[in-house]
């Protein structure tokens, strides 16, 4: 089974990248961009870099439509490990810290058994099961925040196409949650569970089948909503009755890059504005018109 990790990066190589790059049965592509220290990747042994031309020569259409010095990059490493006939696709941010056992039990492509949630809102919020239901998934509708009511429905086999693994650390939490709650937190094993509800799952710590993975491009012009709306858009396109996505125990450690928590909420406010409509109604015609031909471009690269 050919496994790849894609990630992307402006810094230099961190202690979480350097941890990928040594795992033997998976391989790591390093999507690059303009700030990036292209000479001390290039170095590394283990990985495939992907610097700018490289990346043009992959797509030079989706390359001009993504612009550079944004995470959206990522796209480009996602279409290269399809096209090297990745199996599983591991999204990974360069500030998570893989712990012992991340990789280690992996449940996509497979039949699983995994504890079904609801939500009377329609919406479910991942981290409203856990023990820290203080704290909310990013991109879950804050307007939901207090009227939250997970039930537990039943024990169900599954086909995982999505195995979204959970995050020790600073979580990811939207600034509003990290604001006010500043955590550094460590969640309990549990049950691998799931939803049929609208869900948001994020790129920095996911398994994602290759049967899916053209439906989860990370969409530009959107701000923090990038990789959110992007598994909205996937849930768009499925239009599955069954679950497919799997939430999974912590198995990375996030010691968060610096981010100005300001402008993080302000790259928010998209998403705290629409995410609730955009599900509602056409989610594409709700997307920005440069977003929308973004995903005419992306829907033809595979």
């Amino acid at each position: 089974m050919k496994k790849i990790i894609v990630t992307t990066t402006i810094n230099e190589p961190t202690e979480a990248l350097i941890k990928y790059s040594n795992f033997k049965d998976w391989k790591l592509i390093v999507v690059g961009d303009l700030k990036t220290p292209h000479k001390k990747f290039e170095k590394i042994k283990n990985i495939i870099y992907l610097n700018p031309k490289n990346q043009e020569k992959i797509s030079k259409k989706l390359s001009d439509t993504i612009g550079w010095n944004c995470i959206q990059r990522r796209n480009i490493g996602f279409i290269l490990a399809y096209n090297m006939g990745a199996e599983i696709i591991a999204s990974v941010d360069d500030d998570n810290i893989p712990l012992k056992n991340w990789g280690k039990k992996l449940f996509v492509n497979k039949h699983i058994y995994a504890r079904i949630f609801k939500d009377k809102n329609k919406f479910f919020d991942p981290l409203s099961v856990t023990e820290h239901k203080e704290l909310w998934h990013r991109g879950f509708p804050v307007q939901l925040i207090h009227k939250r009511s997970p039930k537990f429905i039943n024990k169900k086999k599954i086909l995982c196409l999505v195995q979204a693994d959970l995050w020790n650390g600073d979580p990811d939490i939207d600034a509003i949650c990290r604001i006010s709650n500043n955590p550094e937190i460590k969640f309990k094993t549990f049950f691998p569970y799931t939803t049929n509800q609208i869900t948001p799952f994020n790129s920095q710590n996911t398994f994602i089948s290759r049967q899916v993975i053209k439906y989860y491009p990370m969409l530009p012009w959107i701000g923090r909503m990038d990789d959110i709306w992007g598994s909205y858009y996937m849930q768009f396109k499925l239009k599955s009755k069954d679950p497919y996505i799997i939430y999974n125990n912590a198995s990375v450690y996030q010691k968060r890059n610096v981010h100005d928590l300001i402008s993080d909420l302000k790259k928010e406010v998209i998403g705290y504005d629409n995410s609730i409509k955009l599900n509602k109604f056409n989610f594409l015609k709700m997307l920005p018109k440069k977003t929308q031909n973004f995903l005419k471009i992306w829907e033809k690269a595979f």
